[in-house]
C-alpha cells in the first residue's frame, strides 16, 4: 500500500503552555502523534512534525513573578523539561518551536497586518468576562450555572479594555460552508455537530490585551499600548513552523498543501480548544486567504485513577516518575498502554493496576515470552543458528505465521485511521498464532522423535512472524522493536520503513545466527519495586 501519489503530510500537535511542568497528559497527545507520523514515514509519505511551546501570556508573566524570574528565564527553565521529557519518550519531532523565536515574532506582525488590510481587525471598548485559565473571554455558553468557567471551574474577572477585534462574525457562513463541503474537516466525526453548535450567535473575539493588564507578548504593530492576544499568537505558530513568509519557504510550499493544491495539515489537539483550531484558526486562514488545514482532530482527556489530571488537585504524574517506579529504560511501555487502552477521540484513563496487567499481558507474557522461548530452543536445538527455511516441510500453519502482505496492508490502514488499537490487535493476534504453533506441534517432541526439517521450518516460521510484528510495531514501540530485530540477528539496524517487511529477511541460503539477550521487558510486579519506591 505505502505512499499514495503526490501525498504529504504536515502533522502538528497543539503547543504546550509552559506555565508548569509537563504531565501524562501532555504526553499522550506527543506520543500520538509521534506514532502517527513514524507510520506515515514508514509507508515512505513525505512527513513533517511539528510541536512546541506556547510562552506568552498572563499566566506566564504571572507565574514568573511569584518565582522572582523573568518571564524569558522562567519559559527558558520550563521549556527544557518539555524538550527532556520528549526525548525520553521518543517523540521525534522534525521541528521543536517556541513562541518566543523572533521568526515568529515578524511572522505574527506579518498576519496581524494581513488581517487588518483585509478590514477584519478594528478597535473598540469591550467589557467581559476573562477566564484566566483559557486565556479567553468567555461567553454564556462557556460557564456553567453558578457562573464559573466550564474547563478551570473558577469565576472568570469581568474585564473592561479597549482592544483590538477580529470580525469573527463575518465568517460564520464561510465556515458552515466549509464544513458542508469538508466533512473530515472536524475529527472524530461526533465533534463536528459540537463544533457546528459553537457558531450560534458567533460574536466577534478580542486579540490583544492592554499592555497595562500584560505585557508579556508580541507588540501590535504601530500600537504600543496594545500586545497580541495569546491565541492569534499561538495558533500562528503553524504557519512559523513551515516558515511561511520566510526568505525560504520550501517547506510551507511542500506541506501547507498537497502538490496539487489540496489542503494537508492535520492538527492533533485536545478537546477543550477544538473552539480555538476549528472557529477561530479557520476565519483567521480565510481572512488571510489561505488555504485551511485538512483535519482538526479533537482527541480526549487522559484522567488519572478516573479523577481529572490537575496542578490544583495535586494528582500530576509524570512519565518520567512511572518509568523510573518500574526501572524501565525508556517510554515505550507507557506509549504502548496509553495508546492502546482507549479509542483515540475518546477520553481514556490511566490506572496504575491496569497499565501493570495490560503491559505484563501484552508485552511481557505474549510477545516478550514468545520471542525468548524461540530463541531458547533455537540456542538449544540448533547452537544459535536459525536452520535454512525448508519449505517442502511446511504445512498450511506455516504460511500463515509468514504471511505478510494482508498483514501490513490491514496495519497501515490501522495506522491511517489513527486506530491503535486496531493496529495493536492486529499484531497481538499473529504472536497468539505463534504461541498457539508452539504449545500445538511442541518443538521439543519434534526434537526428541529426530523431526529436525519440521523443527527448524517451524521454528523459522515463528522468529518470521515475530520479525513482521517488530517492524511493524515500530511507531509505537520504537525501542522494543529495534531490541527485537537486535535479539534476532539483524544488528543496530536503523529502521526506516515497512518495506523492511520484504528488505529484512532471514537468510534462506544459509544459516543465520541470532542474539538472544534476555527478556524483552521486566514484568510489573510489585516484588520488582525496591522498599524506599514501595514506601
Amino acid at each position: 500500500m505505502t505512499t499514495q501519489g503526490n501525498e504529504t503530510l504536515y502533522i502538528t500537535t497543539a503547543i504546550d503552555y509552559v506555565n508548569g511542568k509537563p504531565h501524562l497528559g501532555h504526553a499522550y497527545e506527543k506520543m500520538a502523534t509521534d506514532a502517527i507520523a513514524r507510520a506515515f514515514k514508514a509507508m515512505h509519505v513525505p512527513t513533517y512534525f511539528l510541536t512546541g511551546v506556547d510562552e506568552h501570556g498572563i499566566k506566564v508573566e504571572q507565574n514568573a513573578a511569584k518565582h522572582e524570574k523573568s518571564p524569558k528565564a522562567y519559559v527558558d527553565e520550563l521549556t527544557q523539561s518539555f524538550t527532556q521529557l520528549w526525548q525520553h519518550c521518543d517523540v521525534a519531532y522534525d521541528r521543536f518551536i517556541r513562541t518566543t523565536e523572533n521568526q515568529h515574532y515578524d511572522l505574527v506582525a506579518q498576519l496581524w497586518q494581513r488581517l487588518l488590510d483585509k478590514g477584519d481587525i478594528y478597535k473598540a471598548s469591550y467589557e467581559g468576562k476573562y477566564c484566566t485559565g483559557c486565556e479567553a473571554f468567555l461567553n454564556e455558553r462557556d460557564l456553567n450555572e453558578t457562573g464559573h468557567c466550564l474547563v478551570h471551574k473558577t469565576t472568570p474577572e469581568i474585564v473592561l479594555e479597549e482592544n483590538y477585534f477580529f470580525r469573527l462574525s463575518r465568517y460564520k457562513q464561510p465556515l458552515l460552508d466549509y464544513f458542508e463541503s469538508h466533512p473530515d474537516f472536524v475529527q472524530p466525526a461526533f465533534r463536528k455537530a459540537e463544533v457546528v453548535n459553537m457558531l450560534e450567535n458567533l460574536q466577534d473575539i478580542s486579540v490583544s490585551r492592554s499592555r497595562k493588564a500584560v505585557t508579556w507578548g508580541i507588540p501590535v504593530p504601530n500600537d504600543d499600548e496594545q500586545v497580541i492576544y495569546v491565541w492569534i499568537d499561538a495558533l500562528s505558530n503553524y504557519l512559523t513552523g513551515l516558515n511561511y513568509l520566510h526568505a525560504d519557504d520550501a517547506l510551507f510550499q511542500r506541506f501547507w498543501t498537497t502538490a496539487d493544491g489540496h489542503p494537508n495539515a492535520v492538527h492533533i489537539i485536545g478537546k477543550d480548544i477544538l473552539r480555538f483550531h476549528a472557529i477561530y484558526w479557520p476565519a483567521m486562514l480565510m481572512s488571510a486567504e489561505l488555504p485551511l488545514p485538512k483535519t482538526v482532530f479533537a482527541h480526549g482527556f487522559i484522567t488519572l485513577e478516573d479523577a481529572k489530571i490537575s496542578k490544583s488537585i495535586g494528582n500530576v504524574i509524570s512519565p518520567f516518575e512511572i518509568t523510573a517506579e518500574y526501572d524501565l529504560p525508556n517510554a515505550d511501555t507507557l506509549r504502548y498502554y496509553l495508546l492502546t487502552c482507549t479509542p483515540f477521540g475518546n477520553d481514556g484513563n490511566f490506572s496504575i493496576q491496569d497499565f501493570k496487567l495490560k503491559v505484563n499481558a501484552d508485552l511481557a507474557n505474549n510477545l516478550g515470552n514468545l520471542l525468548n522461548r524461540s530463541l531458547s530452543m533455537v540456542n538449544k536445538y540448533f547452537e544459535g543458528d536459525l536452520p535454512v527455511y525448508d519449505a517442502n516441510a511446511s504445512e498450511p500453519l506455516f504460511a500463515d505465521l509468514q504471511e505478510q502482505t494482508a498483514l501490513r496492508d490491514a496495519v497501515e490502514l490501522a495506522y491511517r485511521a489513527y486506530d491503535f488499537q486496531k493496529v495493536a490487535s492486529l499484531l497481538l493476534e499473529r504472536v497468539d498464532l505463534a504461541n498457539r504453533a508452539i504449545n500445538d506441534l511442541q518443538p521439543w517432541t519434534l526434537h526428541k522423535e529426530g523431526q529436525t526439517q519440521r523443527l527448524a521450518a517451524l521454528l523459522y516460521s515463528i522468529l518470521e512472524a515475530v520479525r513482521l510484528v517488530a517492524i511493524l510495531f515500530q511507531p509505537i514501540l520504537p525501542n522494543l522493536s529495534q531490541d527485537i530485530l537486535n535479539q534476532l540477528g539483524f544488528g543496530t539496524h536503523a529502521f526506516t520503513s515497512f518495506q523492511d517487511i520484504d528488505g529484512l529477511r532471514f537468510s534462506q541460503t544459509e544459516a543465520h545466527r541470532v542474539n538472544p539477550t534476555g527478556p524483552l521487558i521486566p514484568r510489573l510486579d510489585s516484588e520488582l519495586v525496591g522498599a524506599d519506591k514501595k514506601k
